[in-house]
């Protein structure tokens, strides 16, 4: 029906998660919760009501989090090029 919820909190996300990951994820929750993938017309409003209020949530927990022991995720330098001749 829908595609997995990720850890959206780093190292597990490499950056800090964007307004549309949150977005996605909620939206996620809400079809998975509901078993609705879209809702019909008369359940639209409060079927986004409900993406909006979880990524609100989810955007205050992300937001409030302390991860103690995490490092942060290094992008390896690239390896130096020898000069062509």
């Amino acid at each position: 029906m829908c595609r997995s919820i990720k850890t959206l909190r780093p190292p597990a996300l490499p950056h800090e998660a964007t307004e549309d990951d949150v977005h996605a994820a909620a939206l996620q929750f809400v079809r998975k919760v509901s078993g609705f993938r879209a809702p019909a017309a008369h359940n639209r409003e409060v079927f986004d009501r409900a993406v909006d209020e979880i990524a609100e949530a989810t955007a205050r927990l992300l937001g409030s989090l302390e991860v103690r022991g995490a490092h942060p995720v290094r992008t390896p330098e690239p390896e130096p090029q020898p000069d062509a001749v």
